[in-house]
């Protein structure tokens, strides 16, 4: 493994995807690297407050209808629907709190829990539908991260088709498992639970900073034992992953960061380990990346990780 020194720029390889990074640490000098964005004005009550929402749009709620904790709606302009066979699946949105202007990363280990519960049991409902194989739970947490409200929501996406970028890793992964004997995902968590890139972990789940992290201070939460997608995770599992997150969450909303979080999980491929990916976004792709599909990153993994380590 190359050694980083804290000037010099080095290429890296993902895993084992076909796609390369370029580690630029001297850019790390610039302080506005963490400081820069911000994304939390959360302003006046909006179509996601309680006494706003429309009431047709309700899928499901954790505590009861009138006084929830957590809400799920249908989006009301999705990309895909179930009337549309050209466009076949069904997007949702979960709204996290009543509480206008507070944050998933600002909320109590309980109430990150329920979010995750109903992820767990949306995902459930979702698949249960005829023909949906894919299911994306994803947030966007700021403007730069394609936030359109401020109230504090995320999404879950269920299609009929599983995406290019996820069936090419499924096929990679399968790839290195004929080749190598073992699982890719079980070789990752082995090489990074003593690497500099570590960031926590306790008997469940592991966080660390990717080896060759596509955005600044990128940082991914996998559980040690394979679970296929989130409706396999114990009751164990689901609190170490609502502490892991909430740690990682209440970081970035302390330096004002935009990000996006998602959980990759796939229904069809019992060999798929379900992780969740958290990706700040106050850095901006630009003609290289868009251009040459090689990506420049001015924060070494193992700098993000001291970041996150750091009390």
């Amino acid at each position: 493994m190359p050694i980083i020194y804290d000037n010099k720029t080095e290429i890296r390889k993902d895993y084992f995807l076909d796609r390369y990074v370029i580690i630029t640490p001297a850019r790390t000098k610039r302080p506005r690297d963490i400081t820069e964005t911000s994304h939390r004005e959360p302003g006046k009550a909006c179509v996601l407050c309680p006494t706003m929402i429309e009431k047709d749009l309700i899928t499901d709620w954790l505590g009861s209808k009138k006084n929830w904790q957590v809400i799920t709606l249908l989006n009301k302009f999705p990309a895909v629907s179930l009337s549309n066979p050209k466009a076949y699946g069904q997007q949702e949105v979960v709204v996290e709190t009543p509480i206008h202007g507070r944050e998933l990363g600002d909320m109590s280990l309980k109430e990150i829990l329920q979010v995750l519960n109903m992820y767990s049991r949306r995902t459930k409902k979702l698949s249960a539908i005829k023909d949906i194989e894919y299911i994306l739970v994803f947030k966007n947490m700021g403007g730069p991260a394609g936030a359109s409200l401020l109230h504090a929501h995320s999404q879950i996406f269920a299609s009929k088709k599983t995406p290019p970028d996820v069936f090419h890793e499924l096929d990679k992964a399968q790839e290195y498992k004929i080749k190598h004997g073992r699982s890719v995902y079980e070789d990752i968590i082995k090489k990074e639970k003593n690497s500099p890139r570590y960031v926590w972990s306790d008997k469940n789940i592991l966080i660390f900073c990717p080896y060759a992290s596509l955005y600044h201070y990128e940082v991914w939460i996998f559980p040690f034992k394979q679970r296929d997608n989130i409706t396999e995770l114990t009751k164990g599992e689901l609190i170490s992953l609502a502490k892991g997150m909430k740690m990682i969450l209440a970081k970035l909303n302390k330096y004002n960061m935009p990000y996006n979080f998602f959980m990759h999980q796939s229904l069809p491929d019992r060999s798929q380990h379900f992780y969740v990916k958290i990706q700040p976004r106050e850095s901006i792709w630009a003609g290289l990346e868009l251009g040459a599909g090689l990506v420049i990153n001015s924060i070494p993994p193992e700098t993000a990780a001291r970041f996150y380590r750091k009390k």
